[in-house]
């Protein structure tokens, strides 16, 4: 198909790179050139001089931006130009609310739009193996789905439009939870001068194993973290999350503490730290 791929960060690189070795016609833009040209050194493709040119002929357009504003500024140059029957595919962590106000624009001018947040972070992008969560019309999943897949290993469509950055933001809450538990788990076994290895090789195989504790707990206990997805991406989508739970009346008494933490990361230096970084935070004289 003519796809059209809208940001080329860490993620969007390496996926507009799977659709171009999966056979589609890939037109890239990105706001600095710089990546553009390194991504064009390495794939087949073009580039366009400005969002607009580059989405003009495309049957299906990804995006991969930073927050709303740069989605919706991308959205107005974009949606005007799009072909009928077109499919702006938003990849970006946003908001719901964006989410259904950008599907009913496309709507109004004969093109769809999905919202598809992504998780499996840098690693996930490079291997190919996404995991995708899909709000929109299942007539506009349906079209865009097998396009997706050269970069996912599971696609679902969870509901209409809004529903993928809704899953995107539960992904996110259980996340947060999650590493702020190893944290302090790995810390405690530090404290108690037990072997941290023999600590994992004994709980990873039971009912406290995850994907942080298989991928991350090396590298927390070795105090790396100049790696991964940003503390600073993490506190936009747990700001997202938490936005809408005052909407909803949901609950995240936790959520919320552990974004505070996030914050004191942000506080020593750690933006762009992995979020893992939270167990940095228990050792601040490091």
């Amino acid at each position: 198909m003519k796809v059209s791929f809208l940001g080329l960060g860490v993620m969007g690189f390496p996926m507009a790179g799977h659709l171009q070795r999966a056979g589609h016609e890939v037109t890239i833009f990105n706001r600095s050139p710089e990546k553009s040209k390194r991504w064009l050194s390495l794939h087949s493709g073009r580039e366009g001089c400005s969002p607009a040119e580059a989405v003009a002929d495309a049957e299906v357009v990804f995006a991969c931006l930073g927050d709303d504003p740069d989605v919706e500024a991308v959205a107005d140059k974009v949606m005007p130009v799009l072909r009928p029957g077109a499919v702006l595919v938003d990849h970006t962590t946003a908001s719901p609310t964006l989410a259904r106000r950008l599907h009913e624009a496309a709507k109004a001018r004969g093109v769809g739009f999905v919202d598809a947040p992504v998780s499996g972070g840098q690693a996930g992008a490079e291997n190919g193996k996404l995991s995708i969560m899909c709000g929109g019309d299942v007539d506009d999943f349906n079209k865009v789905r097998p396009v997706m897949e050269a970069y996912a290993a599971r696609i679902v469509h969870v509901g209409p439009s809004g529903h993928g950055q809704l899953c995107k933001a539960v992904n996110q809450i259980c996340i947060a939870g999650v590493l702020q538990g190893l944290s302090e788990g790995i810390h405690f076994a530090e404290q108690a001068d037990l072997n941290i290895d023999k600590v994992l090789e004994a709980i990873s195989g039971g009912a406290a194993q995850s994907w942080q504790m298989e991928n991350r707990t090396k590298t927390m206990a070795d105090n790396e973290f100049e790696f991964g997805f940003a503390v600073d991406w993490m506190r936009k989508d747990l700001r997202i999350a938490l936005a809408e739970a005052r909407t909803n009346g949901a609950k995240l008494p936790l959520t919320a503490l552990v974004d505070q933490f996030y914050a004191d990361v942000q506080g020593m230096g750690g933006g762009r730290w992995d979020t893992s970084s939270l167990f940095r935070r228990l050792k601040p004289s490091e």
